[in-house]
């Protein structure tokens, strides 16, 4: 038998897709919606827990779980535990539609405007998370990106430019986003994004506890005109 003779045949199937959503008991007068996204082997409960303390707990944080399974030890190991990622390198466009749609959906069941939506990703989800900025430039008003990277085209596809904000936090002992790599992302970011902040933390590959000021900080500067309160 010659696999390569078979042919391939596709179908589609409804996808269940789930996601945490914190309620404030004293939301602000205009609160935001607040769509976090966990790195790869994660799980919404623990991106929810590391995303409150950033953005506060007087928003509504809606914490999306990745569509694809994976265990975080092998399958025979006695504590084995289930987590979640977001696409891998076969046929990508899907995940990446995928993920948009996720984002839609869930901004939609809120029912927030894209004015008050903030994105929030770490490690594997910034990537598709800027991907989604530039492919739905109006969805979002900022995005958050910690310990990730660009889109692997970002410098030759054909992405719109957005009214999204970026604040992109790296560390310098990011063993998977380098600082000789993660130092060229503002210029490259610009191209499609007007407002960049980048700043560089001590720290490896993980939300450092040094970021929540300059999160706050951030967010009253860009989120501060866009108030209806």
């Amino acid at each position: 038998m010659t696999p390569d003779r078979a042919q391939i045949h596709s179908f589609s199937l409804q996808l269940r897709c789930n996601y945490l959503l914190w309620t404030p008991k004293r939301p602000r007068k205009d609160p935001l919606l607040v769509v976090t996204l966990h790195g790869h082997a994660m799980t919404p409960e623990q991106m929810l827990k590391l995303t409150a303390p950033l953005v506060g707990e007087d928003h509504f944080i809606a914490s999306l779980q990745g569509p694809y399974q994976l265990w975080t030890k092998p399958d025979n190991h006695a504590r084995s535990e289930v987590a979640f990622h977001w696409a891998t390198r076969f046929e990508p466009e899907h995940s990446r539609r995928l993920h948009h749609q996720m984002i839609l959906r869930v901004v939609e069941e809120v029912g927030v405007p894209g004015s008050r939506v903030l994105l929030v990703g770490f490690s594997q989800s910034v990537s598709l998370n800027y991907r989604f900025v530039c492919t739905h430039p109006e969805a979002a008003r900022g995005v958050i990106a910690i310990c990730g990277g660009l889109p692997g085209d970002w410098d030759t596809a054909p992405y719109q430019d957005t009214c999204a904000a970026a604040l992109h936090i790296t560390t310098r002992e990011d063993q998977y986003y380098p600082p000789v790599v993660a130092e060229t992302y503002p210029g490259r970011l610009r191209k499609h994004i007007a407002d960049v902040e980048f700043h560089m933390l001590e720290g490896g590959h993980r939300i450092p506890s040094a970021a929540r000021p300059m999160v706050q900080n951030w967010l009253e500067r860009v989120f501060h005109n866009t108030s209806h309160s």
